[in-house]
């Protein structure tokens, strides 16, 4: 494992346009604004002991949903992000409210869920199949670490310190314990963060105990079950490859089943293999990344082409008008390849935490910050839009605790080395061999490759920069004070280094490329047989009726021998590079009443107008298309 750790981004600060607009966004009106919806909805009233929850029409059905806590967890983890980067005591006040409500409700035991204290006390922990009790703890417990963290309040920490103290007592494997894990995995990740504050090793012994218990026979389940009086074959999901329970995680080789729960519990594997320096793990997860990679994401990195499951079916099934590639899914990924990026620096890693940052979170929060996707369609008739909220507000929150903690994905560090993994205009000081560097990087990233860093020791030092070539950057150049450096021969694993003696006002200047590409699906790819893509740097494009006037863009074909074209476009959208080219538009004015005939459609001349994918749909309803026909 490498001695690399992440920059926090409270220790960097984000100064190029594309990222402060987007932070700038969730900090004035998407956190603001998720609290009203989080009342205006009743989930903040159900925290309100002893009061009934009020319940909402769903499908016909009263329904409150079981995992409510974890929206007020993730809420909680976003505005304390928020408050790392500025005072607000209004934001203060409102959790500061929520923690006094989970206070009250706690249990003198420590047990804290306020679903089952509110209906079924007595009936706690019969149901980690499917009721989530393990899930919103971990995501209360993430908020309350991050609240600690950015102002020093300990209360709501210690609320749910007290409840992990409860689960510690609950689960395991001594006798008396219940030999447990959640549904839905996520308790892991915050326990490993919470080892991390505290410096406790209990913490991550109980994390690796949920992840190793995973999948043993007898399948707790299948137990619990039977002891509610159930059949376990009566299961409404059927098999337990939907949580990834179906076996040990160490024997898992295929990726299946529930994409979101599935690269929580990744990203989880991976903090604990290294935490652990446990390579059984690290290979394990080696094996799933490969899977995942070579035959399950989609081009925009969104993951899980079902909505049964919101997750994965077989290799090579990637349908795009039906696609479900739910947001939180590629919010996960983000944390998975973070994660496996730093076990050996490896570029591959970076690549896919970049795009699925741009093309498949991104994609989920409009351009006001205040609507939402939940799936990811690659193909849209025009009738998928944006909401307001969503019976599942999930993925709302996960966005916003991303975008708000996003400076935390662009640098790593060890003791004389520094990596660059995203770009996009930031500055930090760090300490690197016994000297304090700061460093800025200026672009204008991702509409442009041109970046410059500066490196500042205080005094002279002996160090090395990693910069991140991407695999899209093809013909990179570099060059460190004027003087020309050999990207392809100093490039290792995807990342260029630069090992010298700095000194103050050192000027690295990078070019990456951003020439418009074709990307072509594998031939298993069915659906994407004949289609073509565009791509231009880390971005991928998408056709889009607002754009294309007269039909749905599914009537568009662009020649194979087109060229692409990239227009600068300052009036929209505050800058974006669109690109154009000549293409055909199959006519139906001419078709009649006829379905079919025996005569081929007319195609005429068309200028085709793509812009990138993550911007759709924020103007007007109508159809838009990523794979076009290619003639």
């Amino acid at each position: 494992m490498n001695e690399f750790k992440p920059v926090r981004f409270v220790d960097l600060a984000l100064e190029g346009q594309f990222w402060r607009e987007r932070l700038e966004t969730v900090l004035t009106r998407t956190i603001p604004s998720q609290h009203v919806q989080l009342g205006k909805h009743g989930i903040l009233q159900s925290l309100t002991l002893p009061n009934r929850p009020p319940s909402f029409r769903d499908n016909g059905h009263d329904f409150v949903q079981l995992f409510w806590d974890s929206d007020v967890g993730k809420w909680i983890e976003a505005a304390s992000y928020a408050l790392s980067h500025r005072s607000d005591a209004d934001m203060v006040a409102r959790i500061e409210k929520i923690v006094d409500d989970l206070e009250k409700a706690q249990a003198p035991d420590g047990y804290l869920n306020c679903w089952y204290l509110q209906r079924d006390p007595d009936k706690r922990w019969t149901n980690l199949r499917d009721n989530h009790e393990l899930y919103n703890l971990g995501h209360l417990l993430e908020g309350g670490i991050a609240y600690f963290v950015a102002t020093g309040q300990r209360r709501l920490l210690c609320i749910l310190e007290r409840y992990v103290d409860h689960v510690r007592k609950t689960f395991g494997p001594n006798p008396g314990q219940k030999r447990g894990y959640c549904g839905h995995q996520e308790i892991e990740l915050a326990l490993v963060k919470l080892y991390r504050l505290t410096g406790e090793r209990k913490h991550l012994d109980l994390a690796a105990y949920f992840i190793n218990e995973r999948g043993r026979q007898p399948h707790y389940f299948d137990q619990e079950a039977v002891a509610r009086g159930e059949s376990p074959q009566d299961f409404w999901v059927e098999r337990f490859e939907y949580s990834q329970s179906h076996k040990p995680v160490r024997e898992q080789t295929i990726v299946v089943g529930h994409a979101v729960r599935a690269m929580y519990m990744f990203s989880a594997m991976a903090d604990l293999a290294a935490e652990l320096n446990d390579d059984s793990l690290k290979k394990a997860c080696e094996l799933l990344w490969a899977d995942v990679m070579s035959s399950k994401i989609y081009i925009t990195s969104g993951l899980g082409p079902a909505g049964g499951n919101e997750g994965f079916t077989e290799a090579h099934d990637l349908p795009n008008d039906t696609a479900y590639a739910e947001t939180c899914a590629s919010v996960a990924l983000i944390f998975w390849a973070h994660r496996m990026l730093h076990f050996d620096l490896d570029g591959r890693y970076a690549d896919v935490m970049e795009r699925a940052l741009f093309n498949g979170a991104l994609t989920g929060l409009s351009r006001d910050g205040r609507h939402y996707f939940y799936t990811n369609p690659l193909d849209s008739d025009g009738r998928h839009s944006r909401w307001a909220w969503h019976t599942c507000p999930c993925c709302t929150m996960n966005l916003s605790r991303l975008i708000a903690s996003v400076g935390g994905y662009f640098v790593s560090a060890s003791e004389d080395a520094i990596a660059f993994h995203l770009y996009g205009g930031i500055s930090t000081n760090i300490q690197l061999a016994g000297a304090n560097v700061f460093l800025r990087e200026t672009s204008a990233y991702p509409l442009s490759g041109s970046i410059r860093i500066e490196v500042s020791p205080d005094a002279a030092a002996e160090f090395t920069v990693k910069l991140r070539i991407p695999g899209w950057a093809h013909e990179a150049k570099a060059s460190v004070g004027g003087h020309v450096v050999d990207v392809t021969a100093c490039t290792r694993n995807g990342y260029l280094v630069i090992s010298r003696l700095w000194t103050r006002g050192d000027i690295i200047a990078l070019d990456l490329p951003m020439a418009p590409e074709r990307i072509y699906a594998h031939p298993l790819v069915k659906q994407d047989i004949g289609r073509v893509a565009l791509k231009r740097g880390p971005l991928v494009y998408c056709v889009e009726e607002v754009d294309n006037p007269g039909s749905r863009v599914q009537q568009l074909k662009l020649p194979r021998e087109a060229k692409i074209e990239t227009v600068e476009r300052g009036d929209l959208f505050d800058g974006v590079v669109t690109l154009t080219a000549s293409a055909q538009r199959v006519e139906d004015q001419s078709w009649g009443d006829s379905l079919y005939r025996n005569a081929p459609p007319i195609a005429s001349d068309y200028q085709l107008t793509a812009l990138p994918y993550y911007l759709w749909n924020n103007r007007a309803k109508g159809s838009m298309q990523v794979w076009l026909l290619e003639s």
